[in-house]
């Protein structure tokens, strides 16, 4: 392929829902697929195989089991596919074989990918960003870091971390769509709402979610945009307050 000639076909995202509230993100191009953070295997081969695709690679954002669990089966489907992780994480993602770390890029599907090492839910966790190229829309994979209207725990990271990741994460173009991995979009907006009563924009965006969830709809991939305009973490000014929004989350049951 010429460098600035398009692919024949599109690239083309799915959300796949396993477990309780996780995704699995497709990528797919023609008869080839790449998968992100497959939590369980079996859908995942079963959604493949009924179309026809062969898996080349797995991306993945961290090391937790609901990230990691299906991927050593899918490598026993298709053993030469490329599994891309931080290299700082070998030890707990033994089974990568592309080892990457901040700054690396590399081409997924006909797209150029970068690397983002986003600290603070994990101390090794990355976001892989597809840049908007000839025609197709910029993607974020986040992983845990960066969720709509939220963010992740911060189990190994530090407040001073997560508020660099979340800064870093949402410095991209206002179109680009965020892709997270958990469906917790509409407890993360109630929360927020409780927070932040008088804001007219957490507010009609929690309408909206709740109307999504009501018919059965994914509110995932959210925006750039979307998410600095009603995520109080990403609105955050300081590490300091994240680590407070962050407290009253974890203790929130509304």
């Amino acid at each position: 392929m010429q460098p600035n000639q398009q692919p024949a076909e599109p690239l083309e995202l799915a959300l796949l829902p396993v477990l309780q509230d996780n995704y699995v993100m497709v990528l797919r191009r023609g008869g080839l697929a790449a998968v992100v953070d497959p939590a369980v295997a079996e859908p995942v081969i079963a959604w493949l195989e009924q179309r026809n695709l062969t898996l080349v690679a797995v991306l993945q954002t961290h090391h937790h089991s609901d990230h990691i669990g299906g991927t050593p089966a899918l490598l026993r489907r298709w053993p030469a596919a490329e599994v891309v992780a931080s290299r700082a994480d070998r030890e707990r993602i033994p089974f990568q074989t592309k080892g990457v770390a901040d700054g690396d890029c590399f081409s997924l599907l006909g797209r150029p990918v970068e690397v983002l090492e986003v600290p603070g839910h994990t101390r090794s966790h990355i976001a892989f960003h597809l840049p908007a190229d000839q025609g197709e829309a910029a993607e974020l994979f986040c992983g845990d870091t960066l969720f709509a209207g939220g963010c992740g725990r911060l189990f190994e990271g530090s407040p001073e971390q997560m508020h660099q990741s979340l800064q870093r994460l949402t410095a991209f173009e206002p179109s680009t769509r965020v892709w997270c991995a958990h469906e917790y979009t509409e407890s993360n907006l109630r929360w927020a709402a409780s927070e932040a009563r008088q804001d007219a924009a957490i507010a009609a965006r929690l309408a909206a979610v709740r109307q999504q969830r009501a018919a059965g709809e994914a509110t995932i991939p959210s925006s750039v945009a979307l998410e600095r305009a009603t995520n109080l973490f990403v609105r955050s000014l300081d590490p300091a307050e994240l680590a407070r929004l962050r407290e009253s989350k974890n203790s929130y049951r509304g």
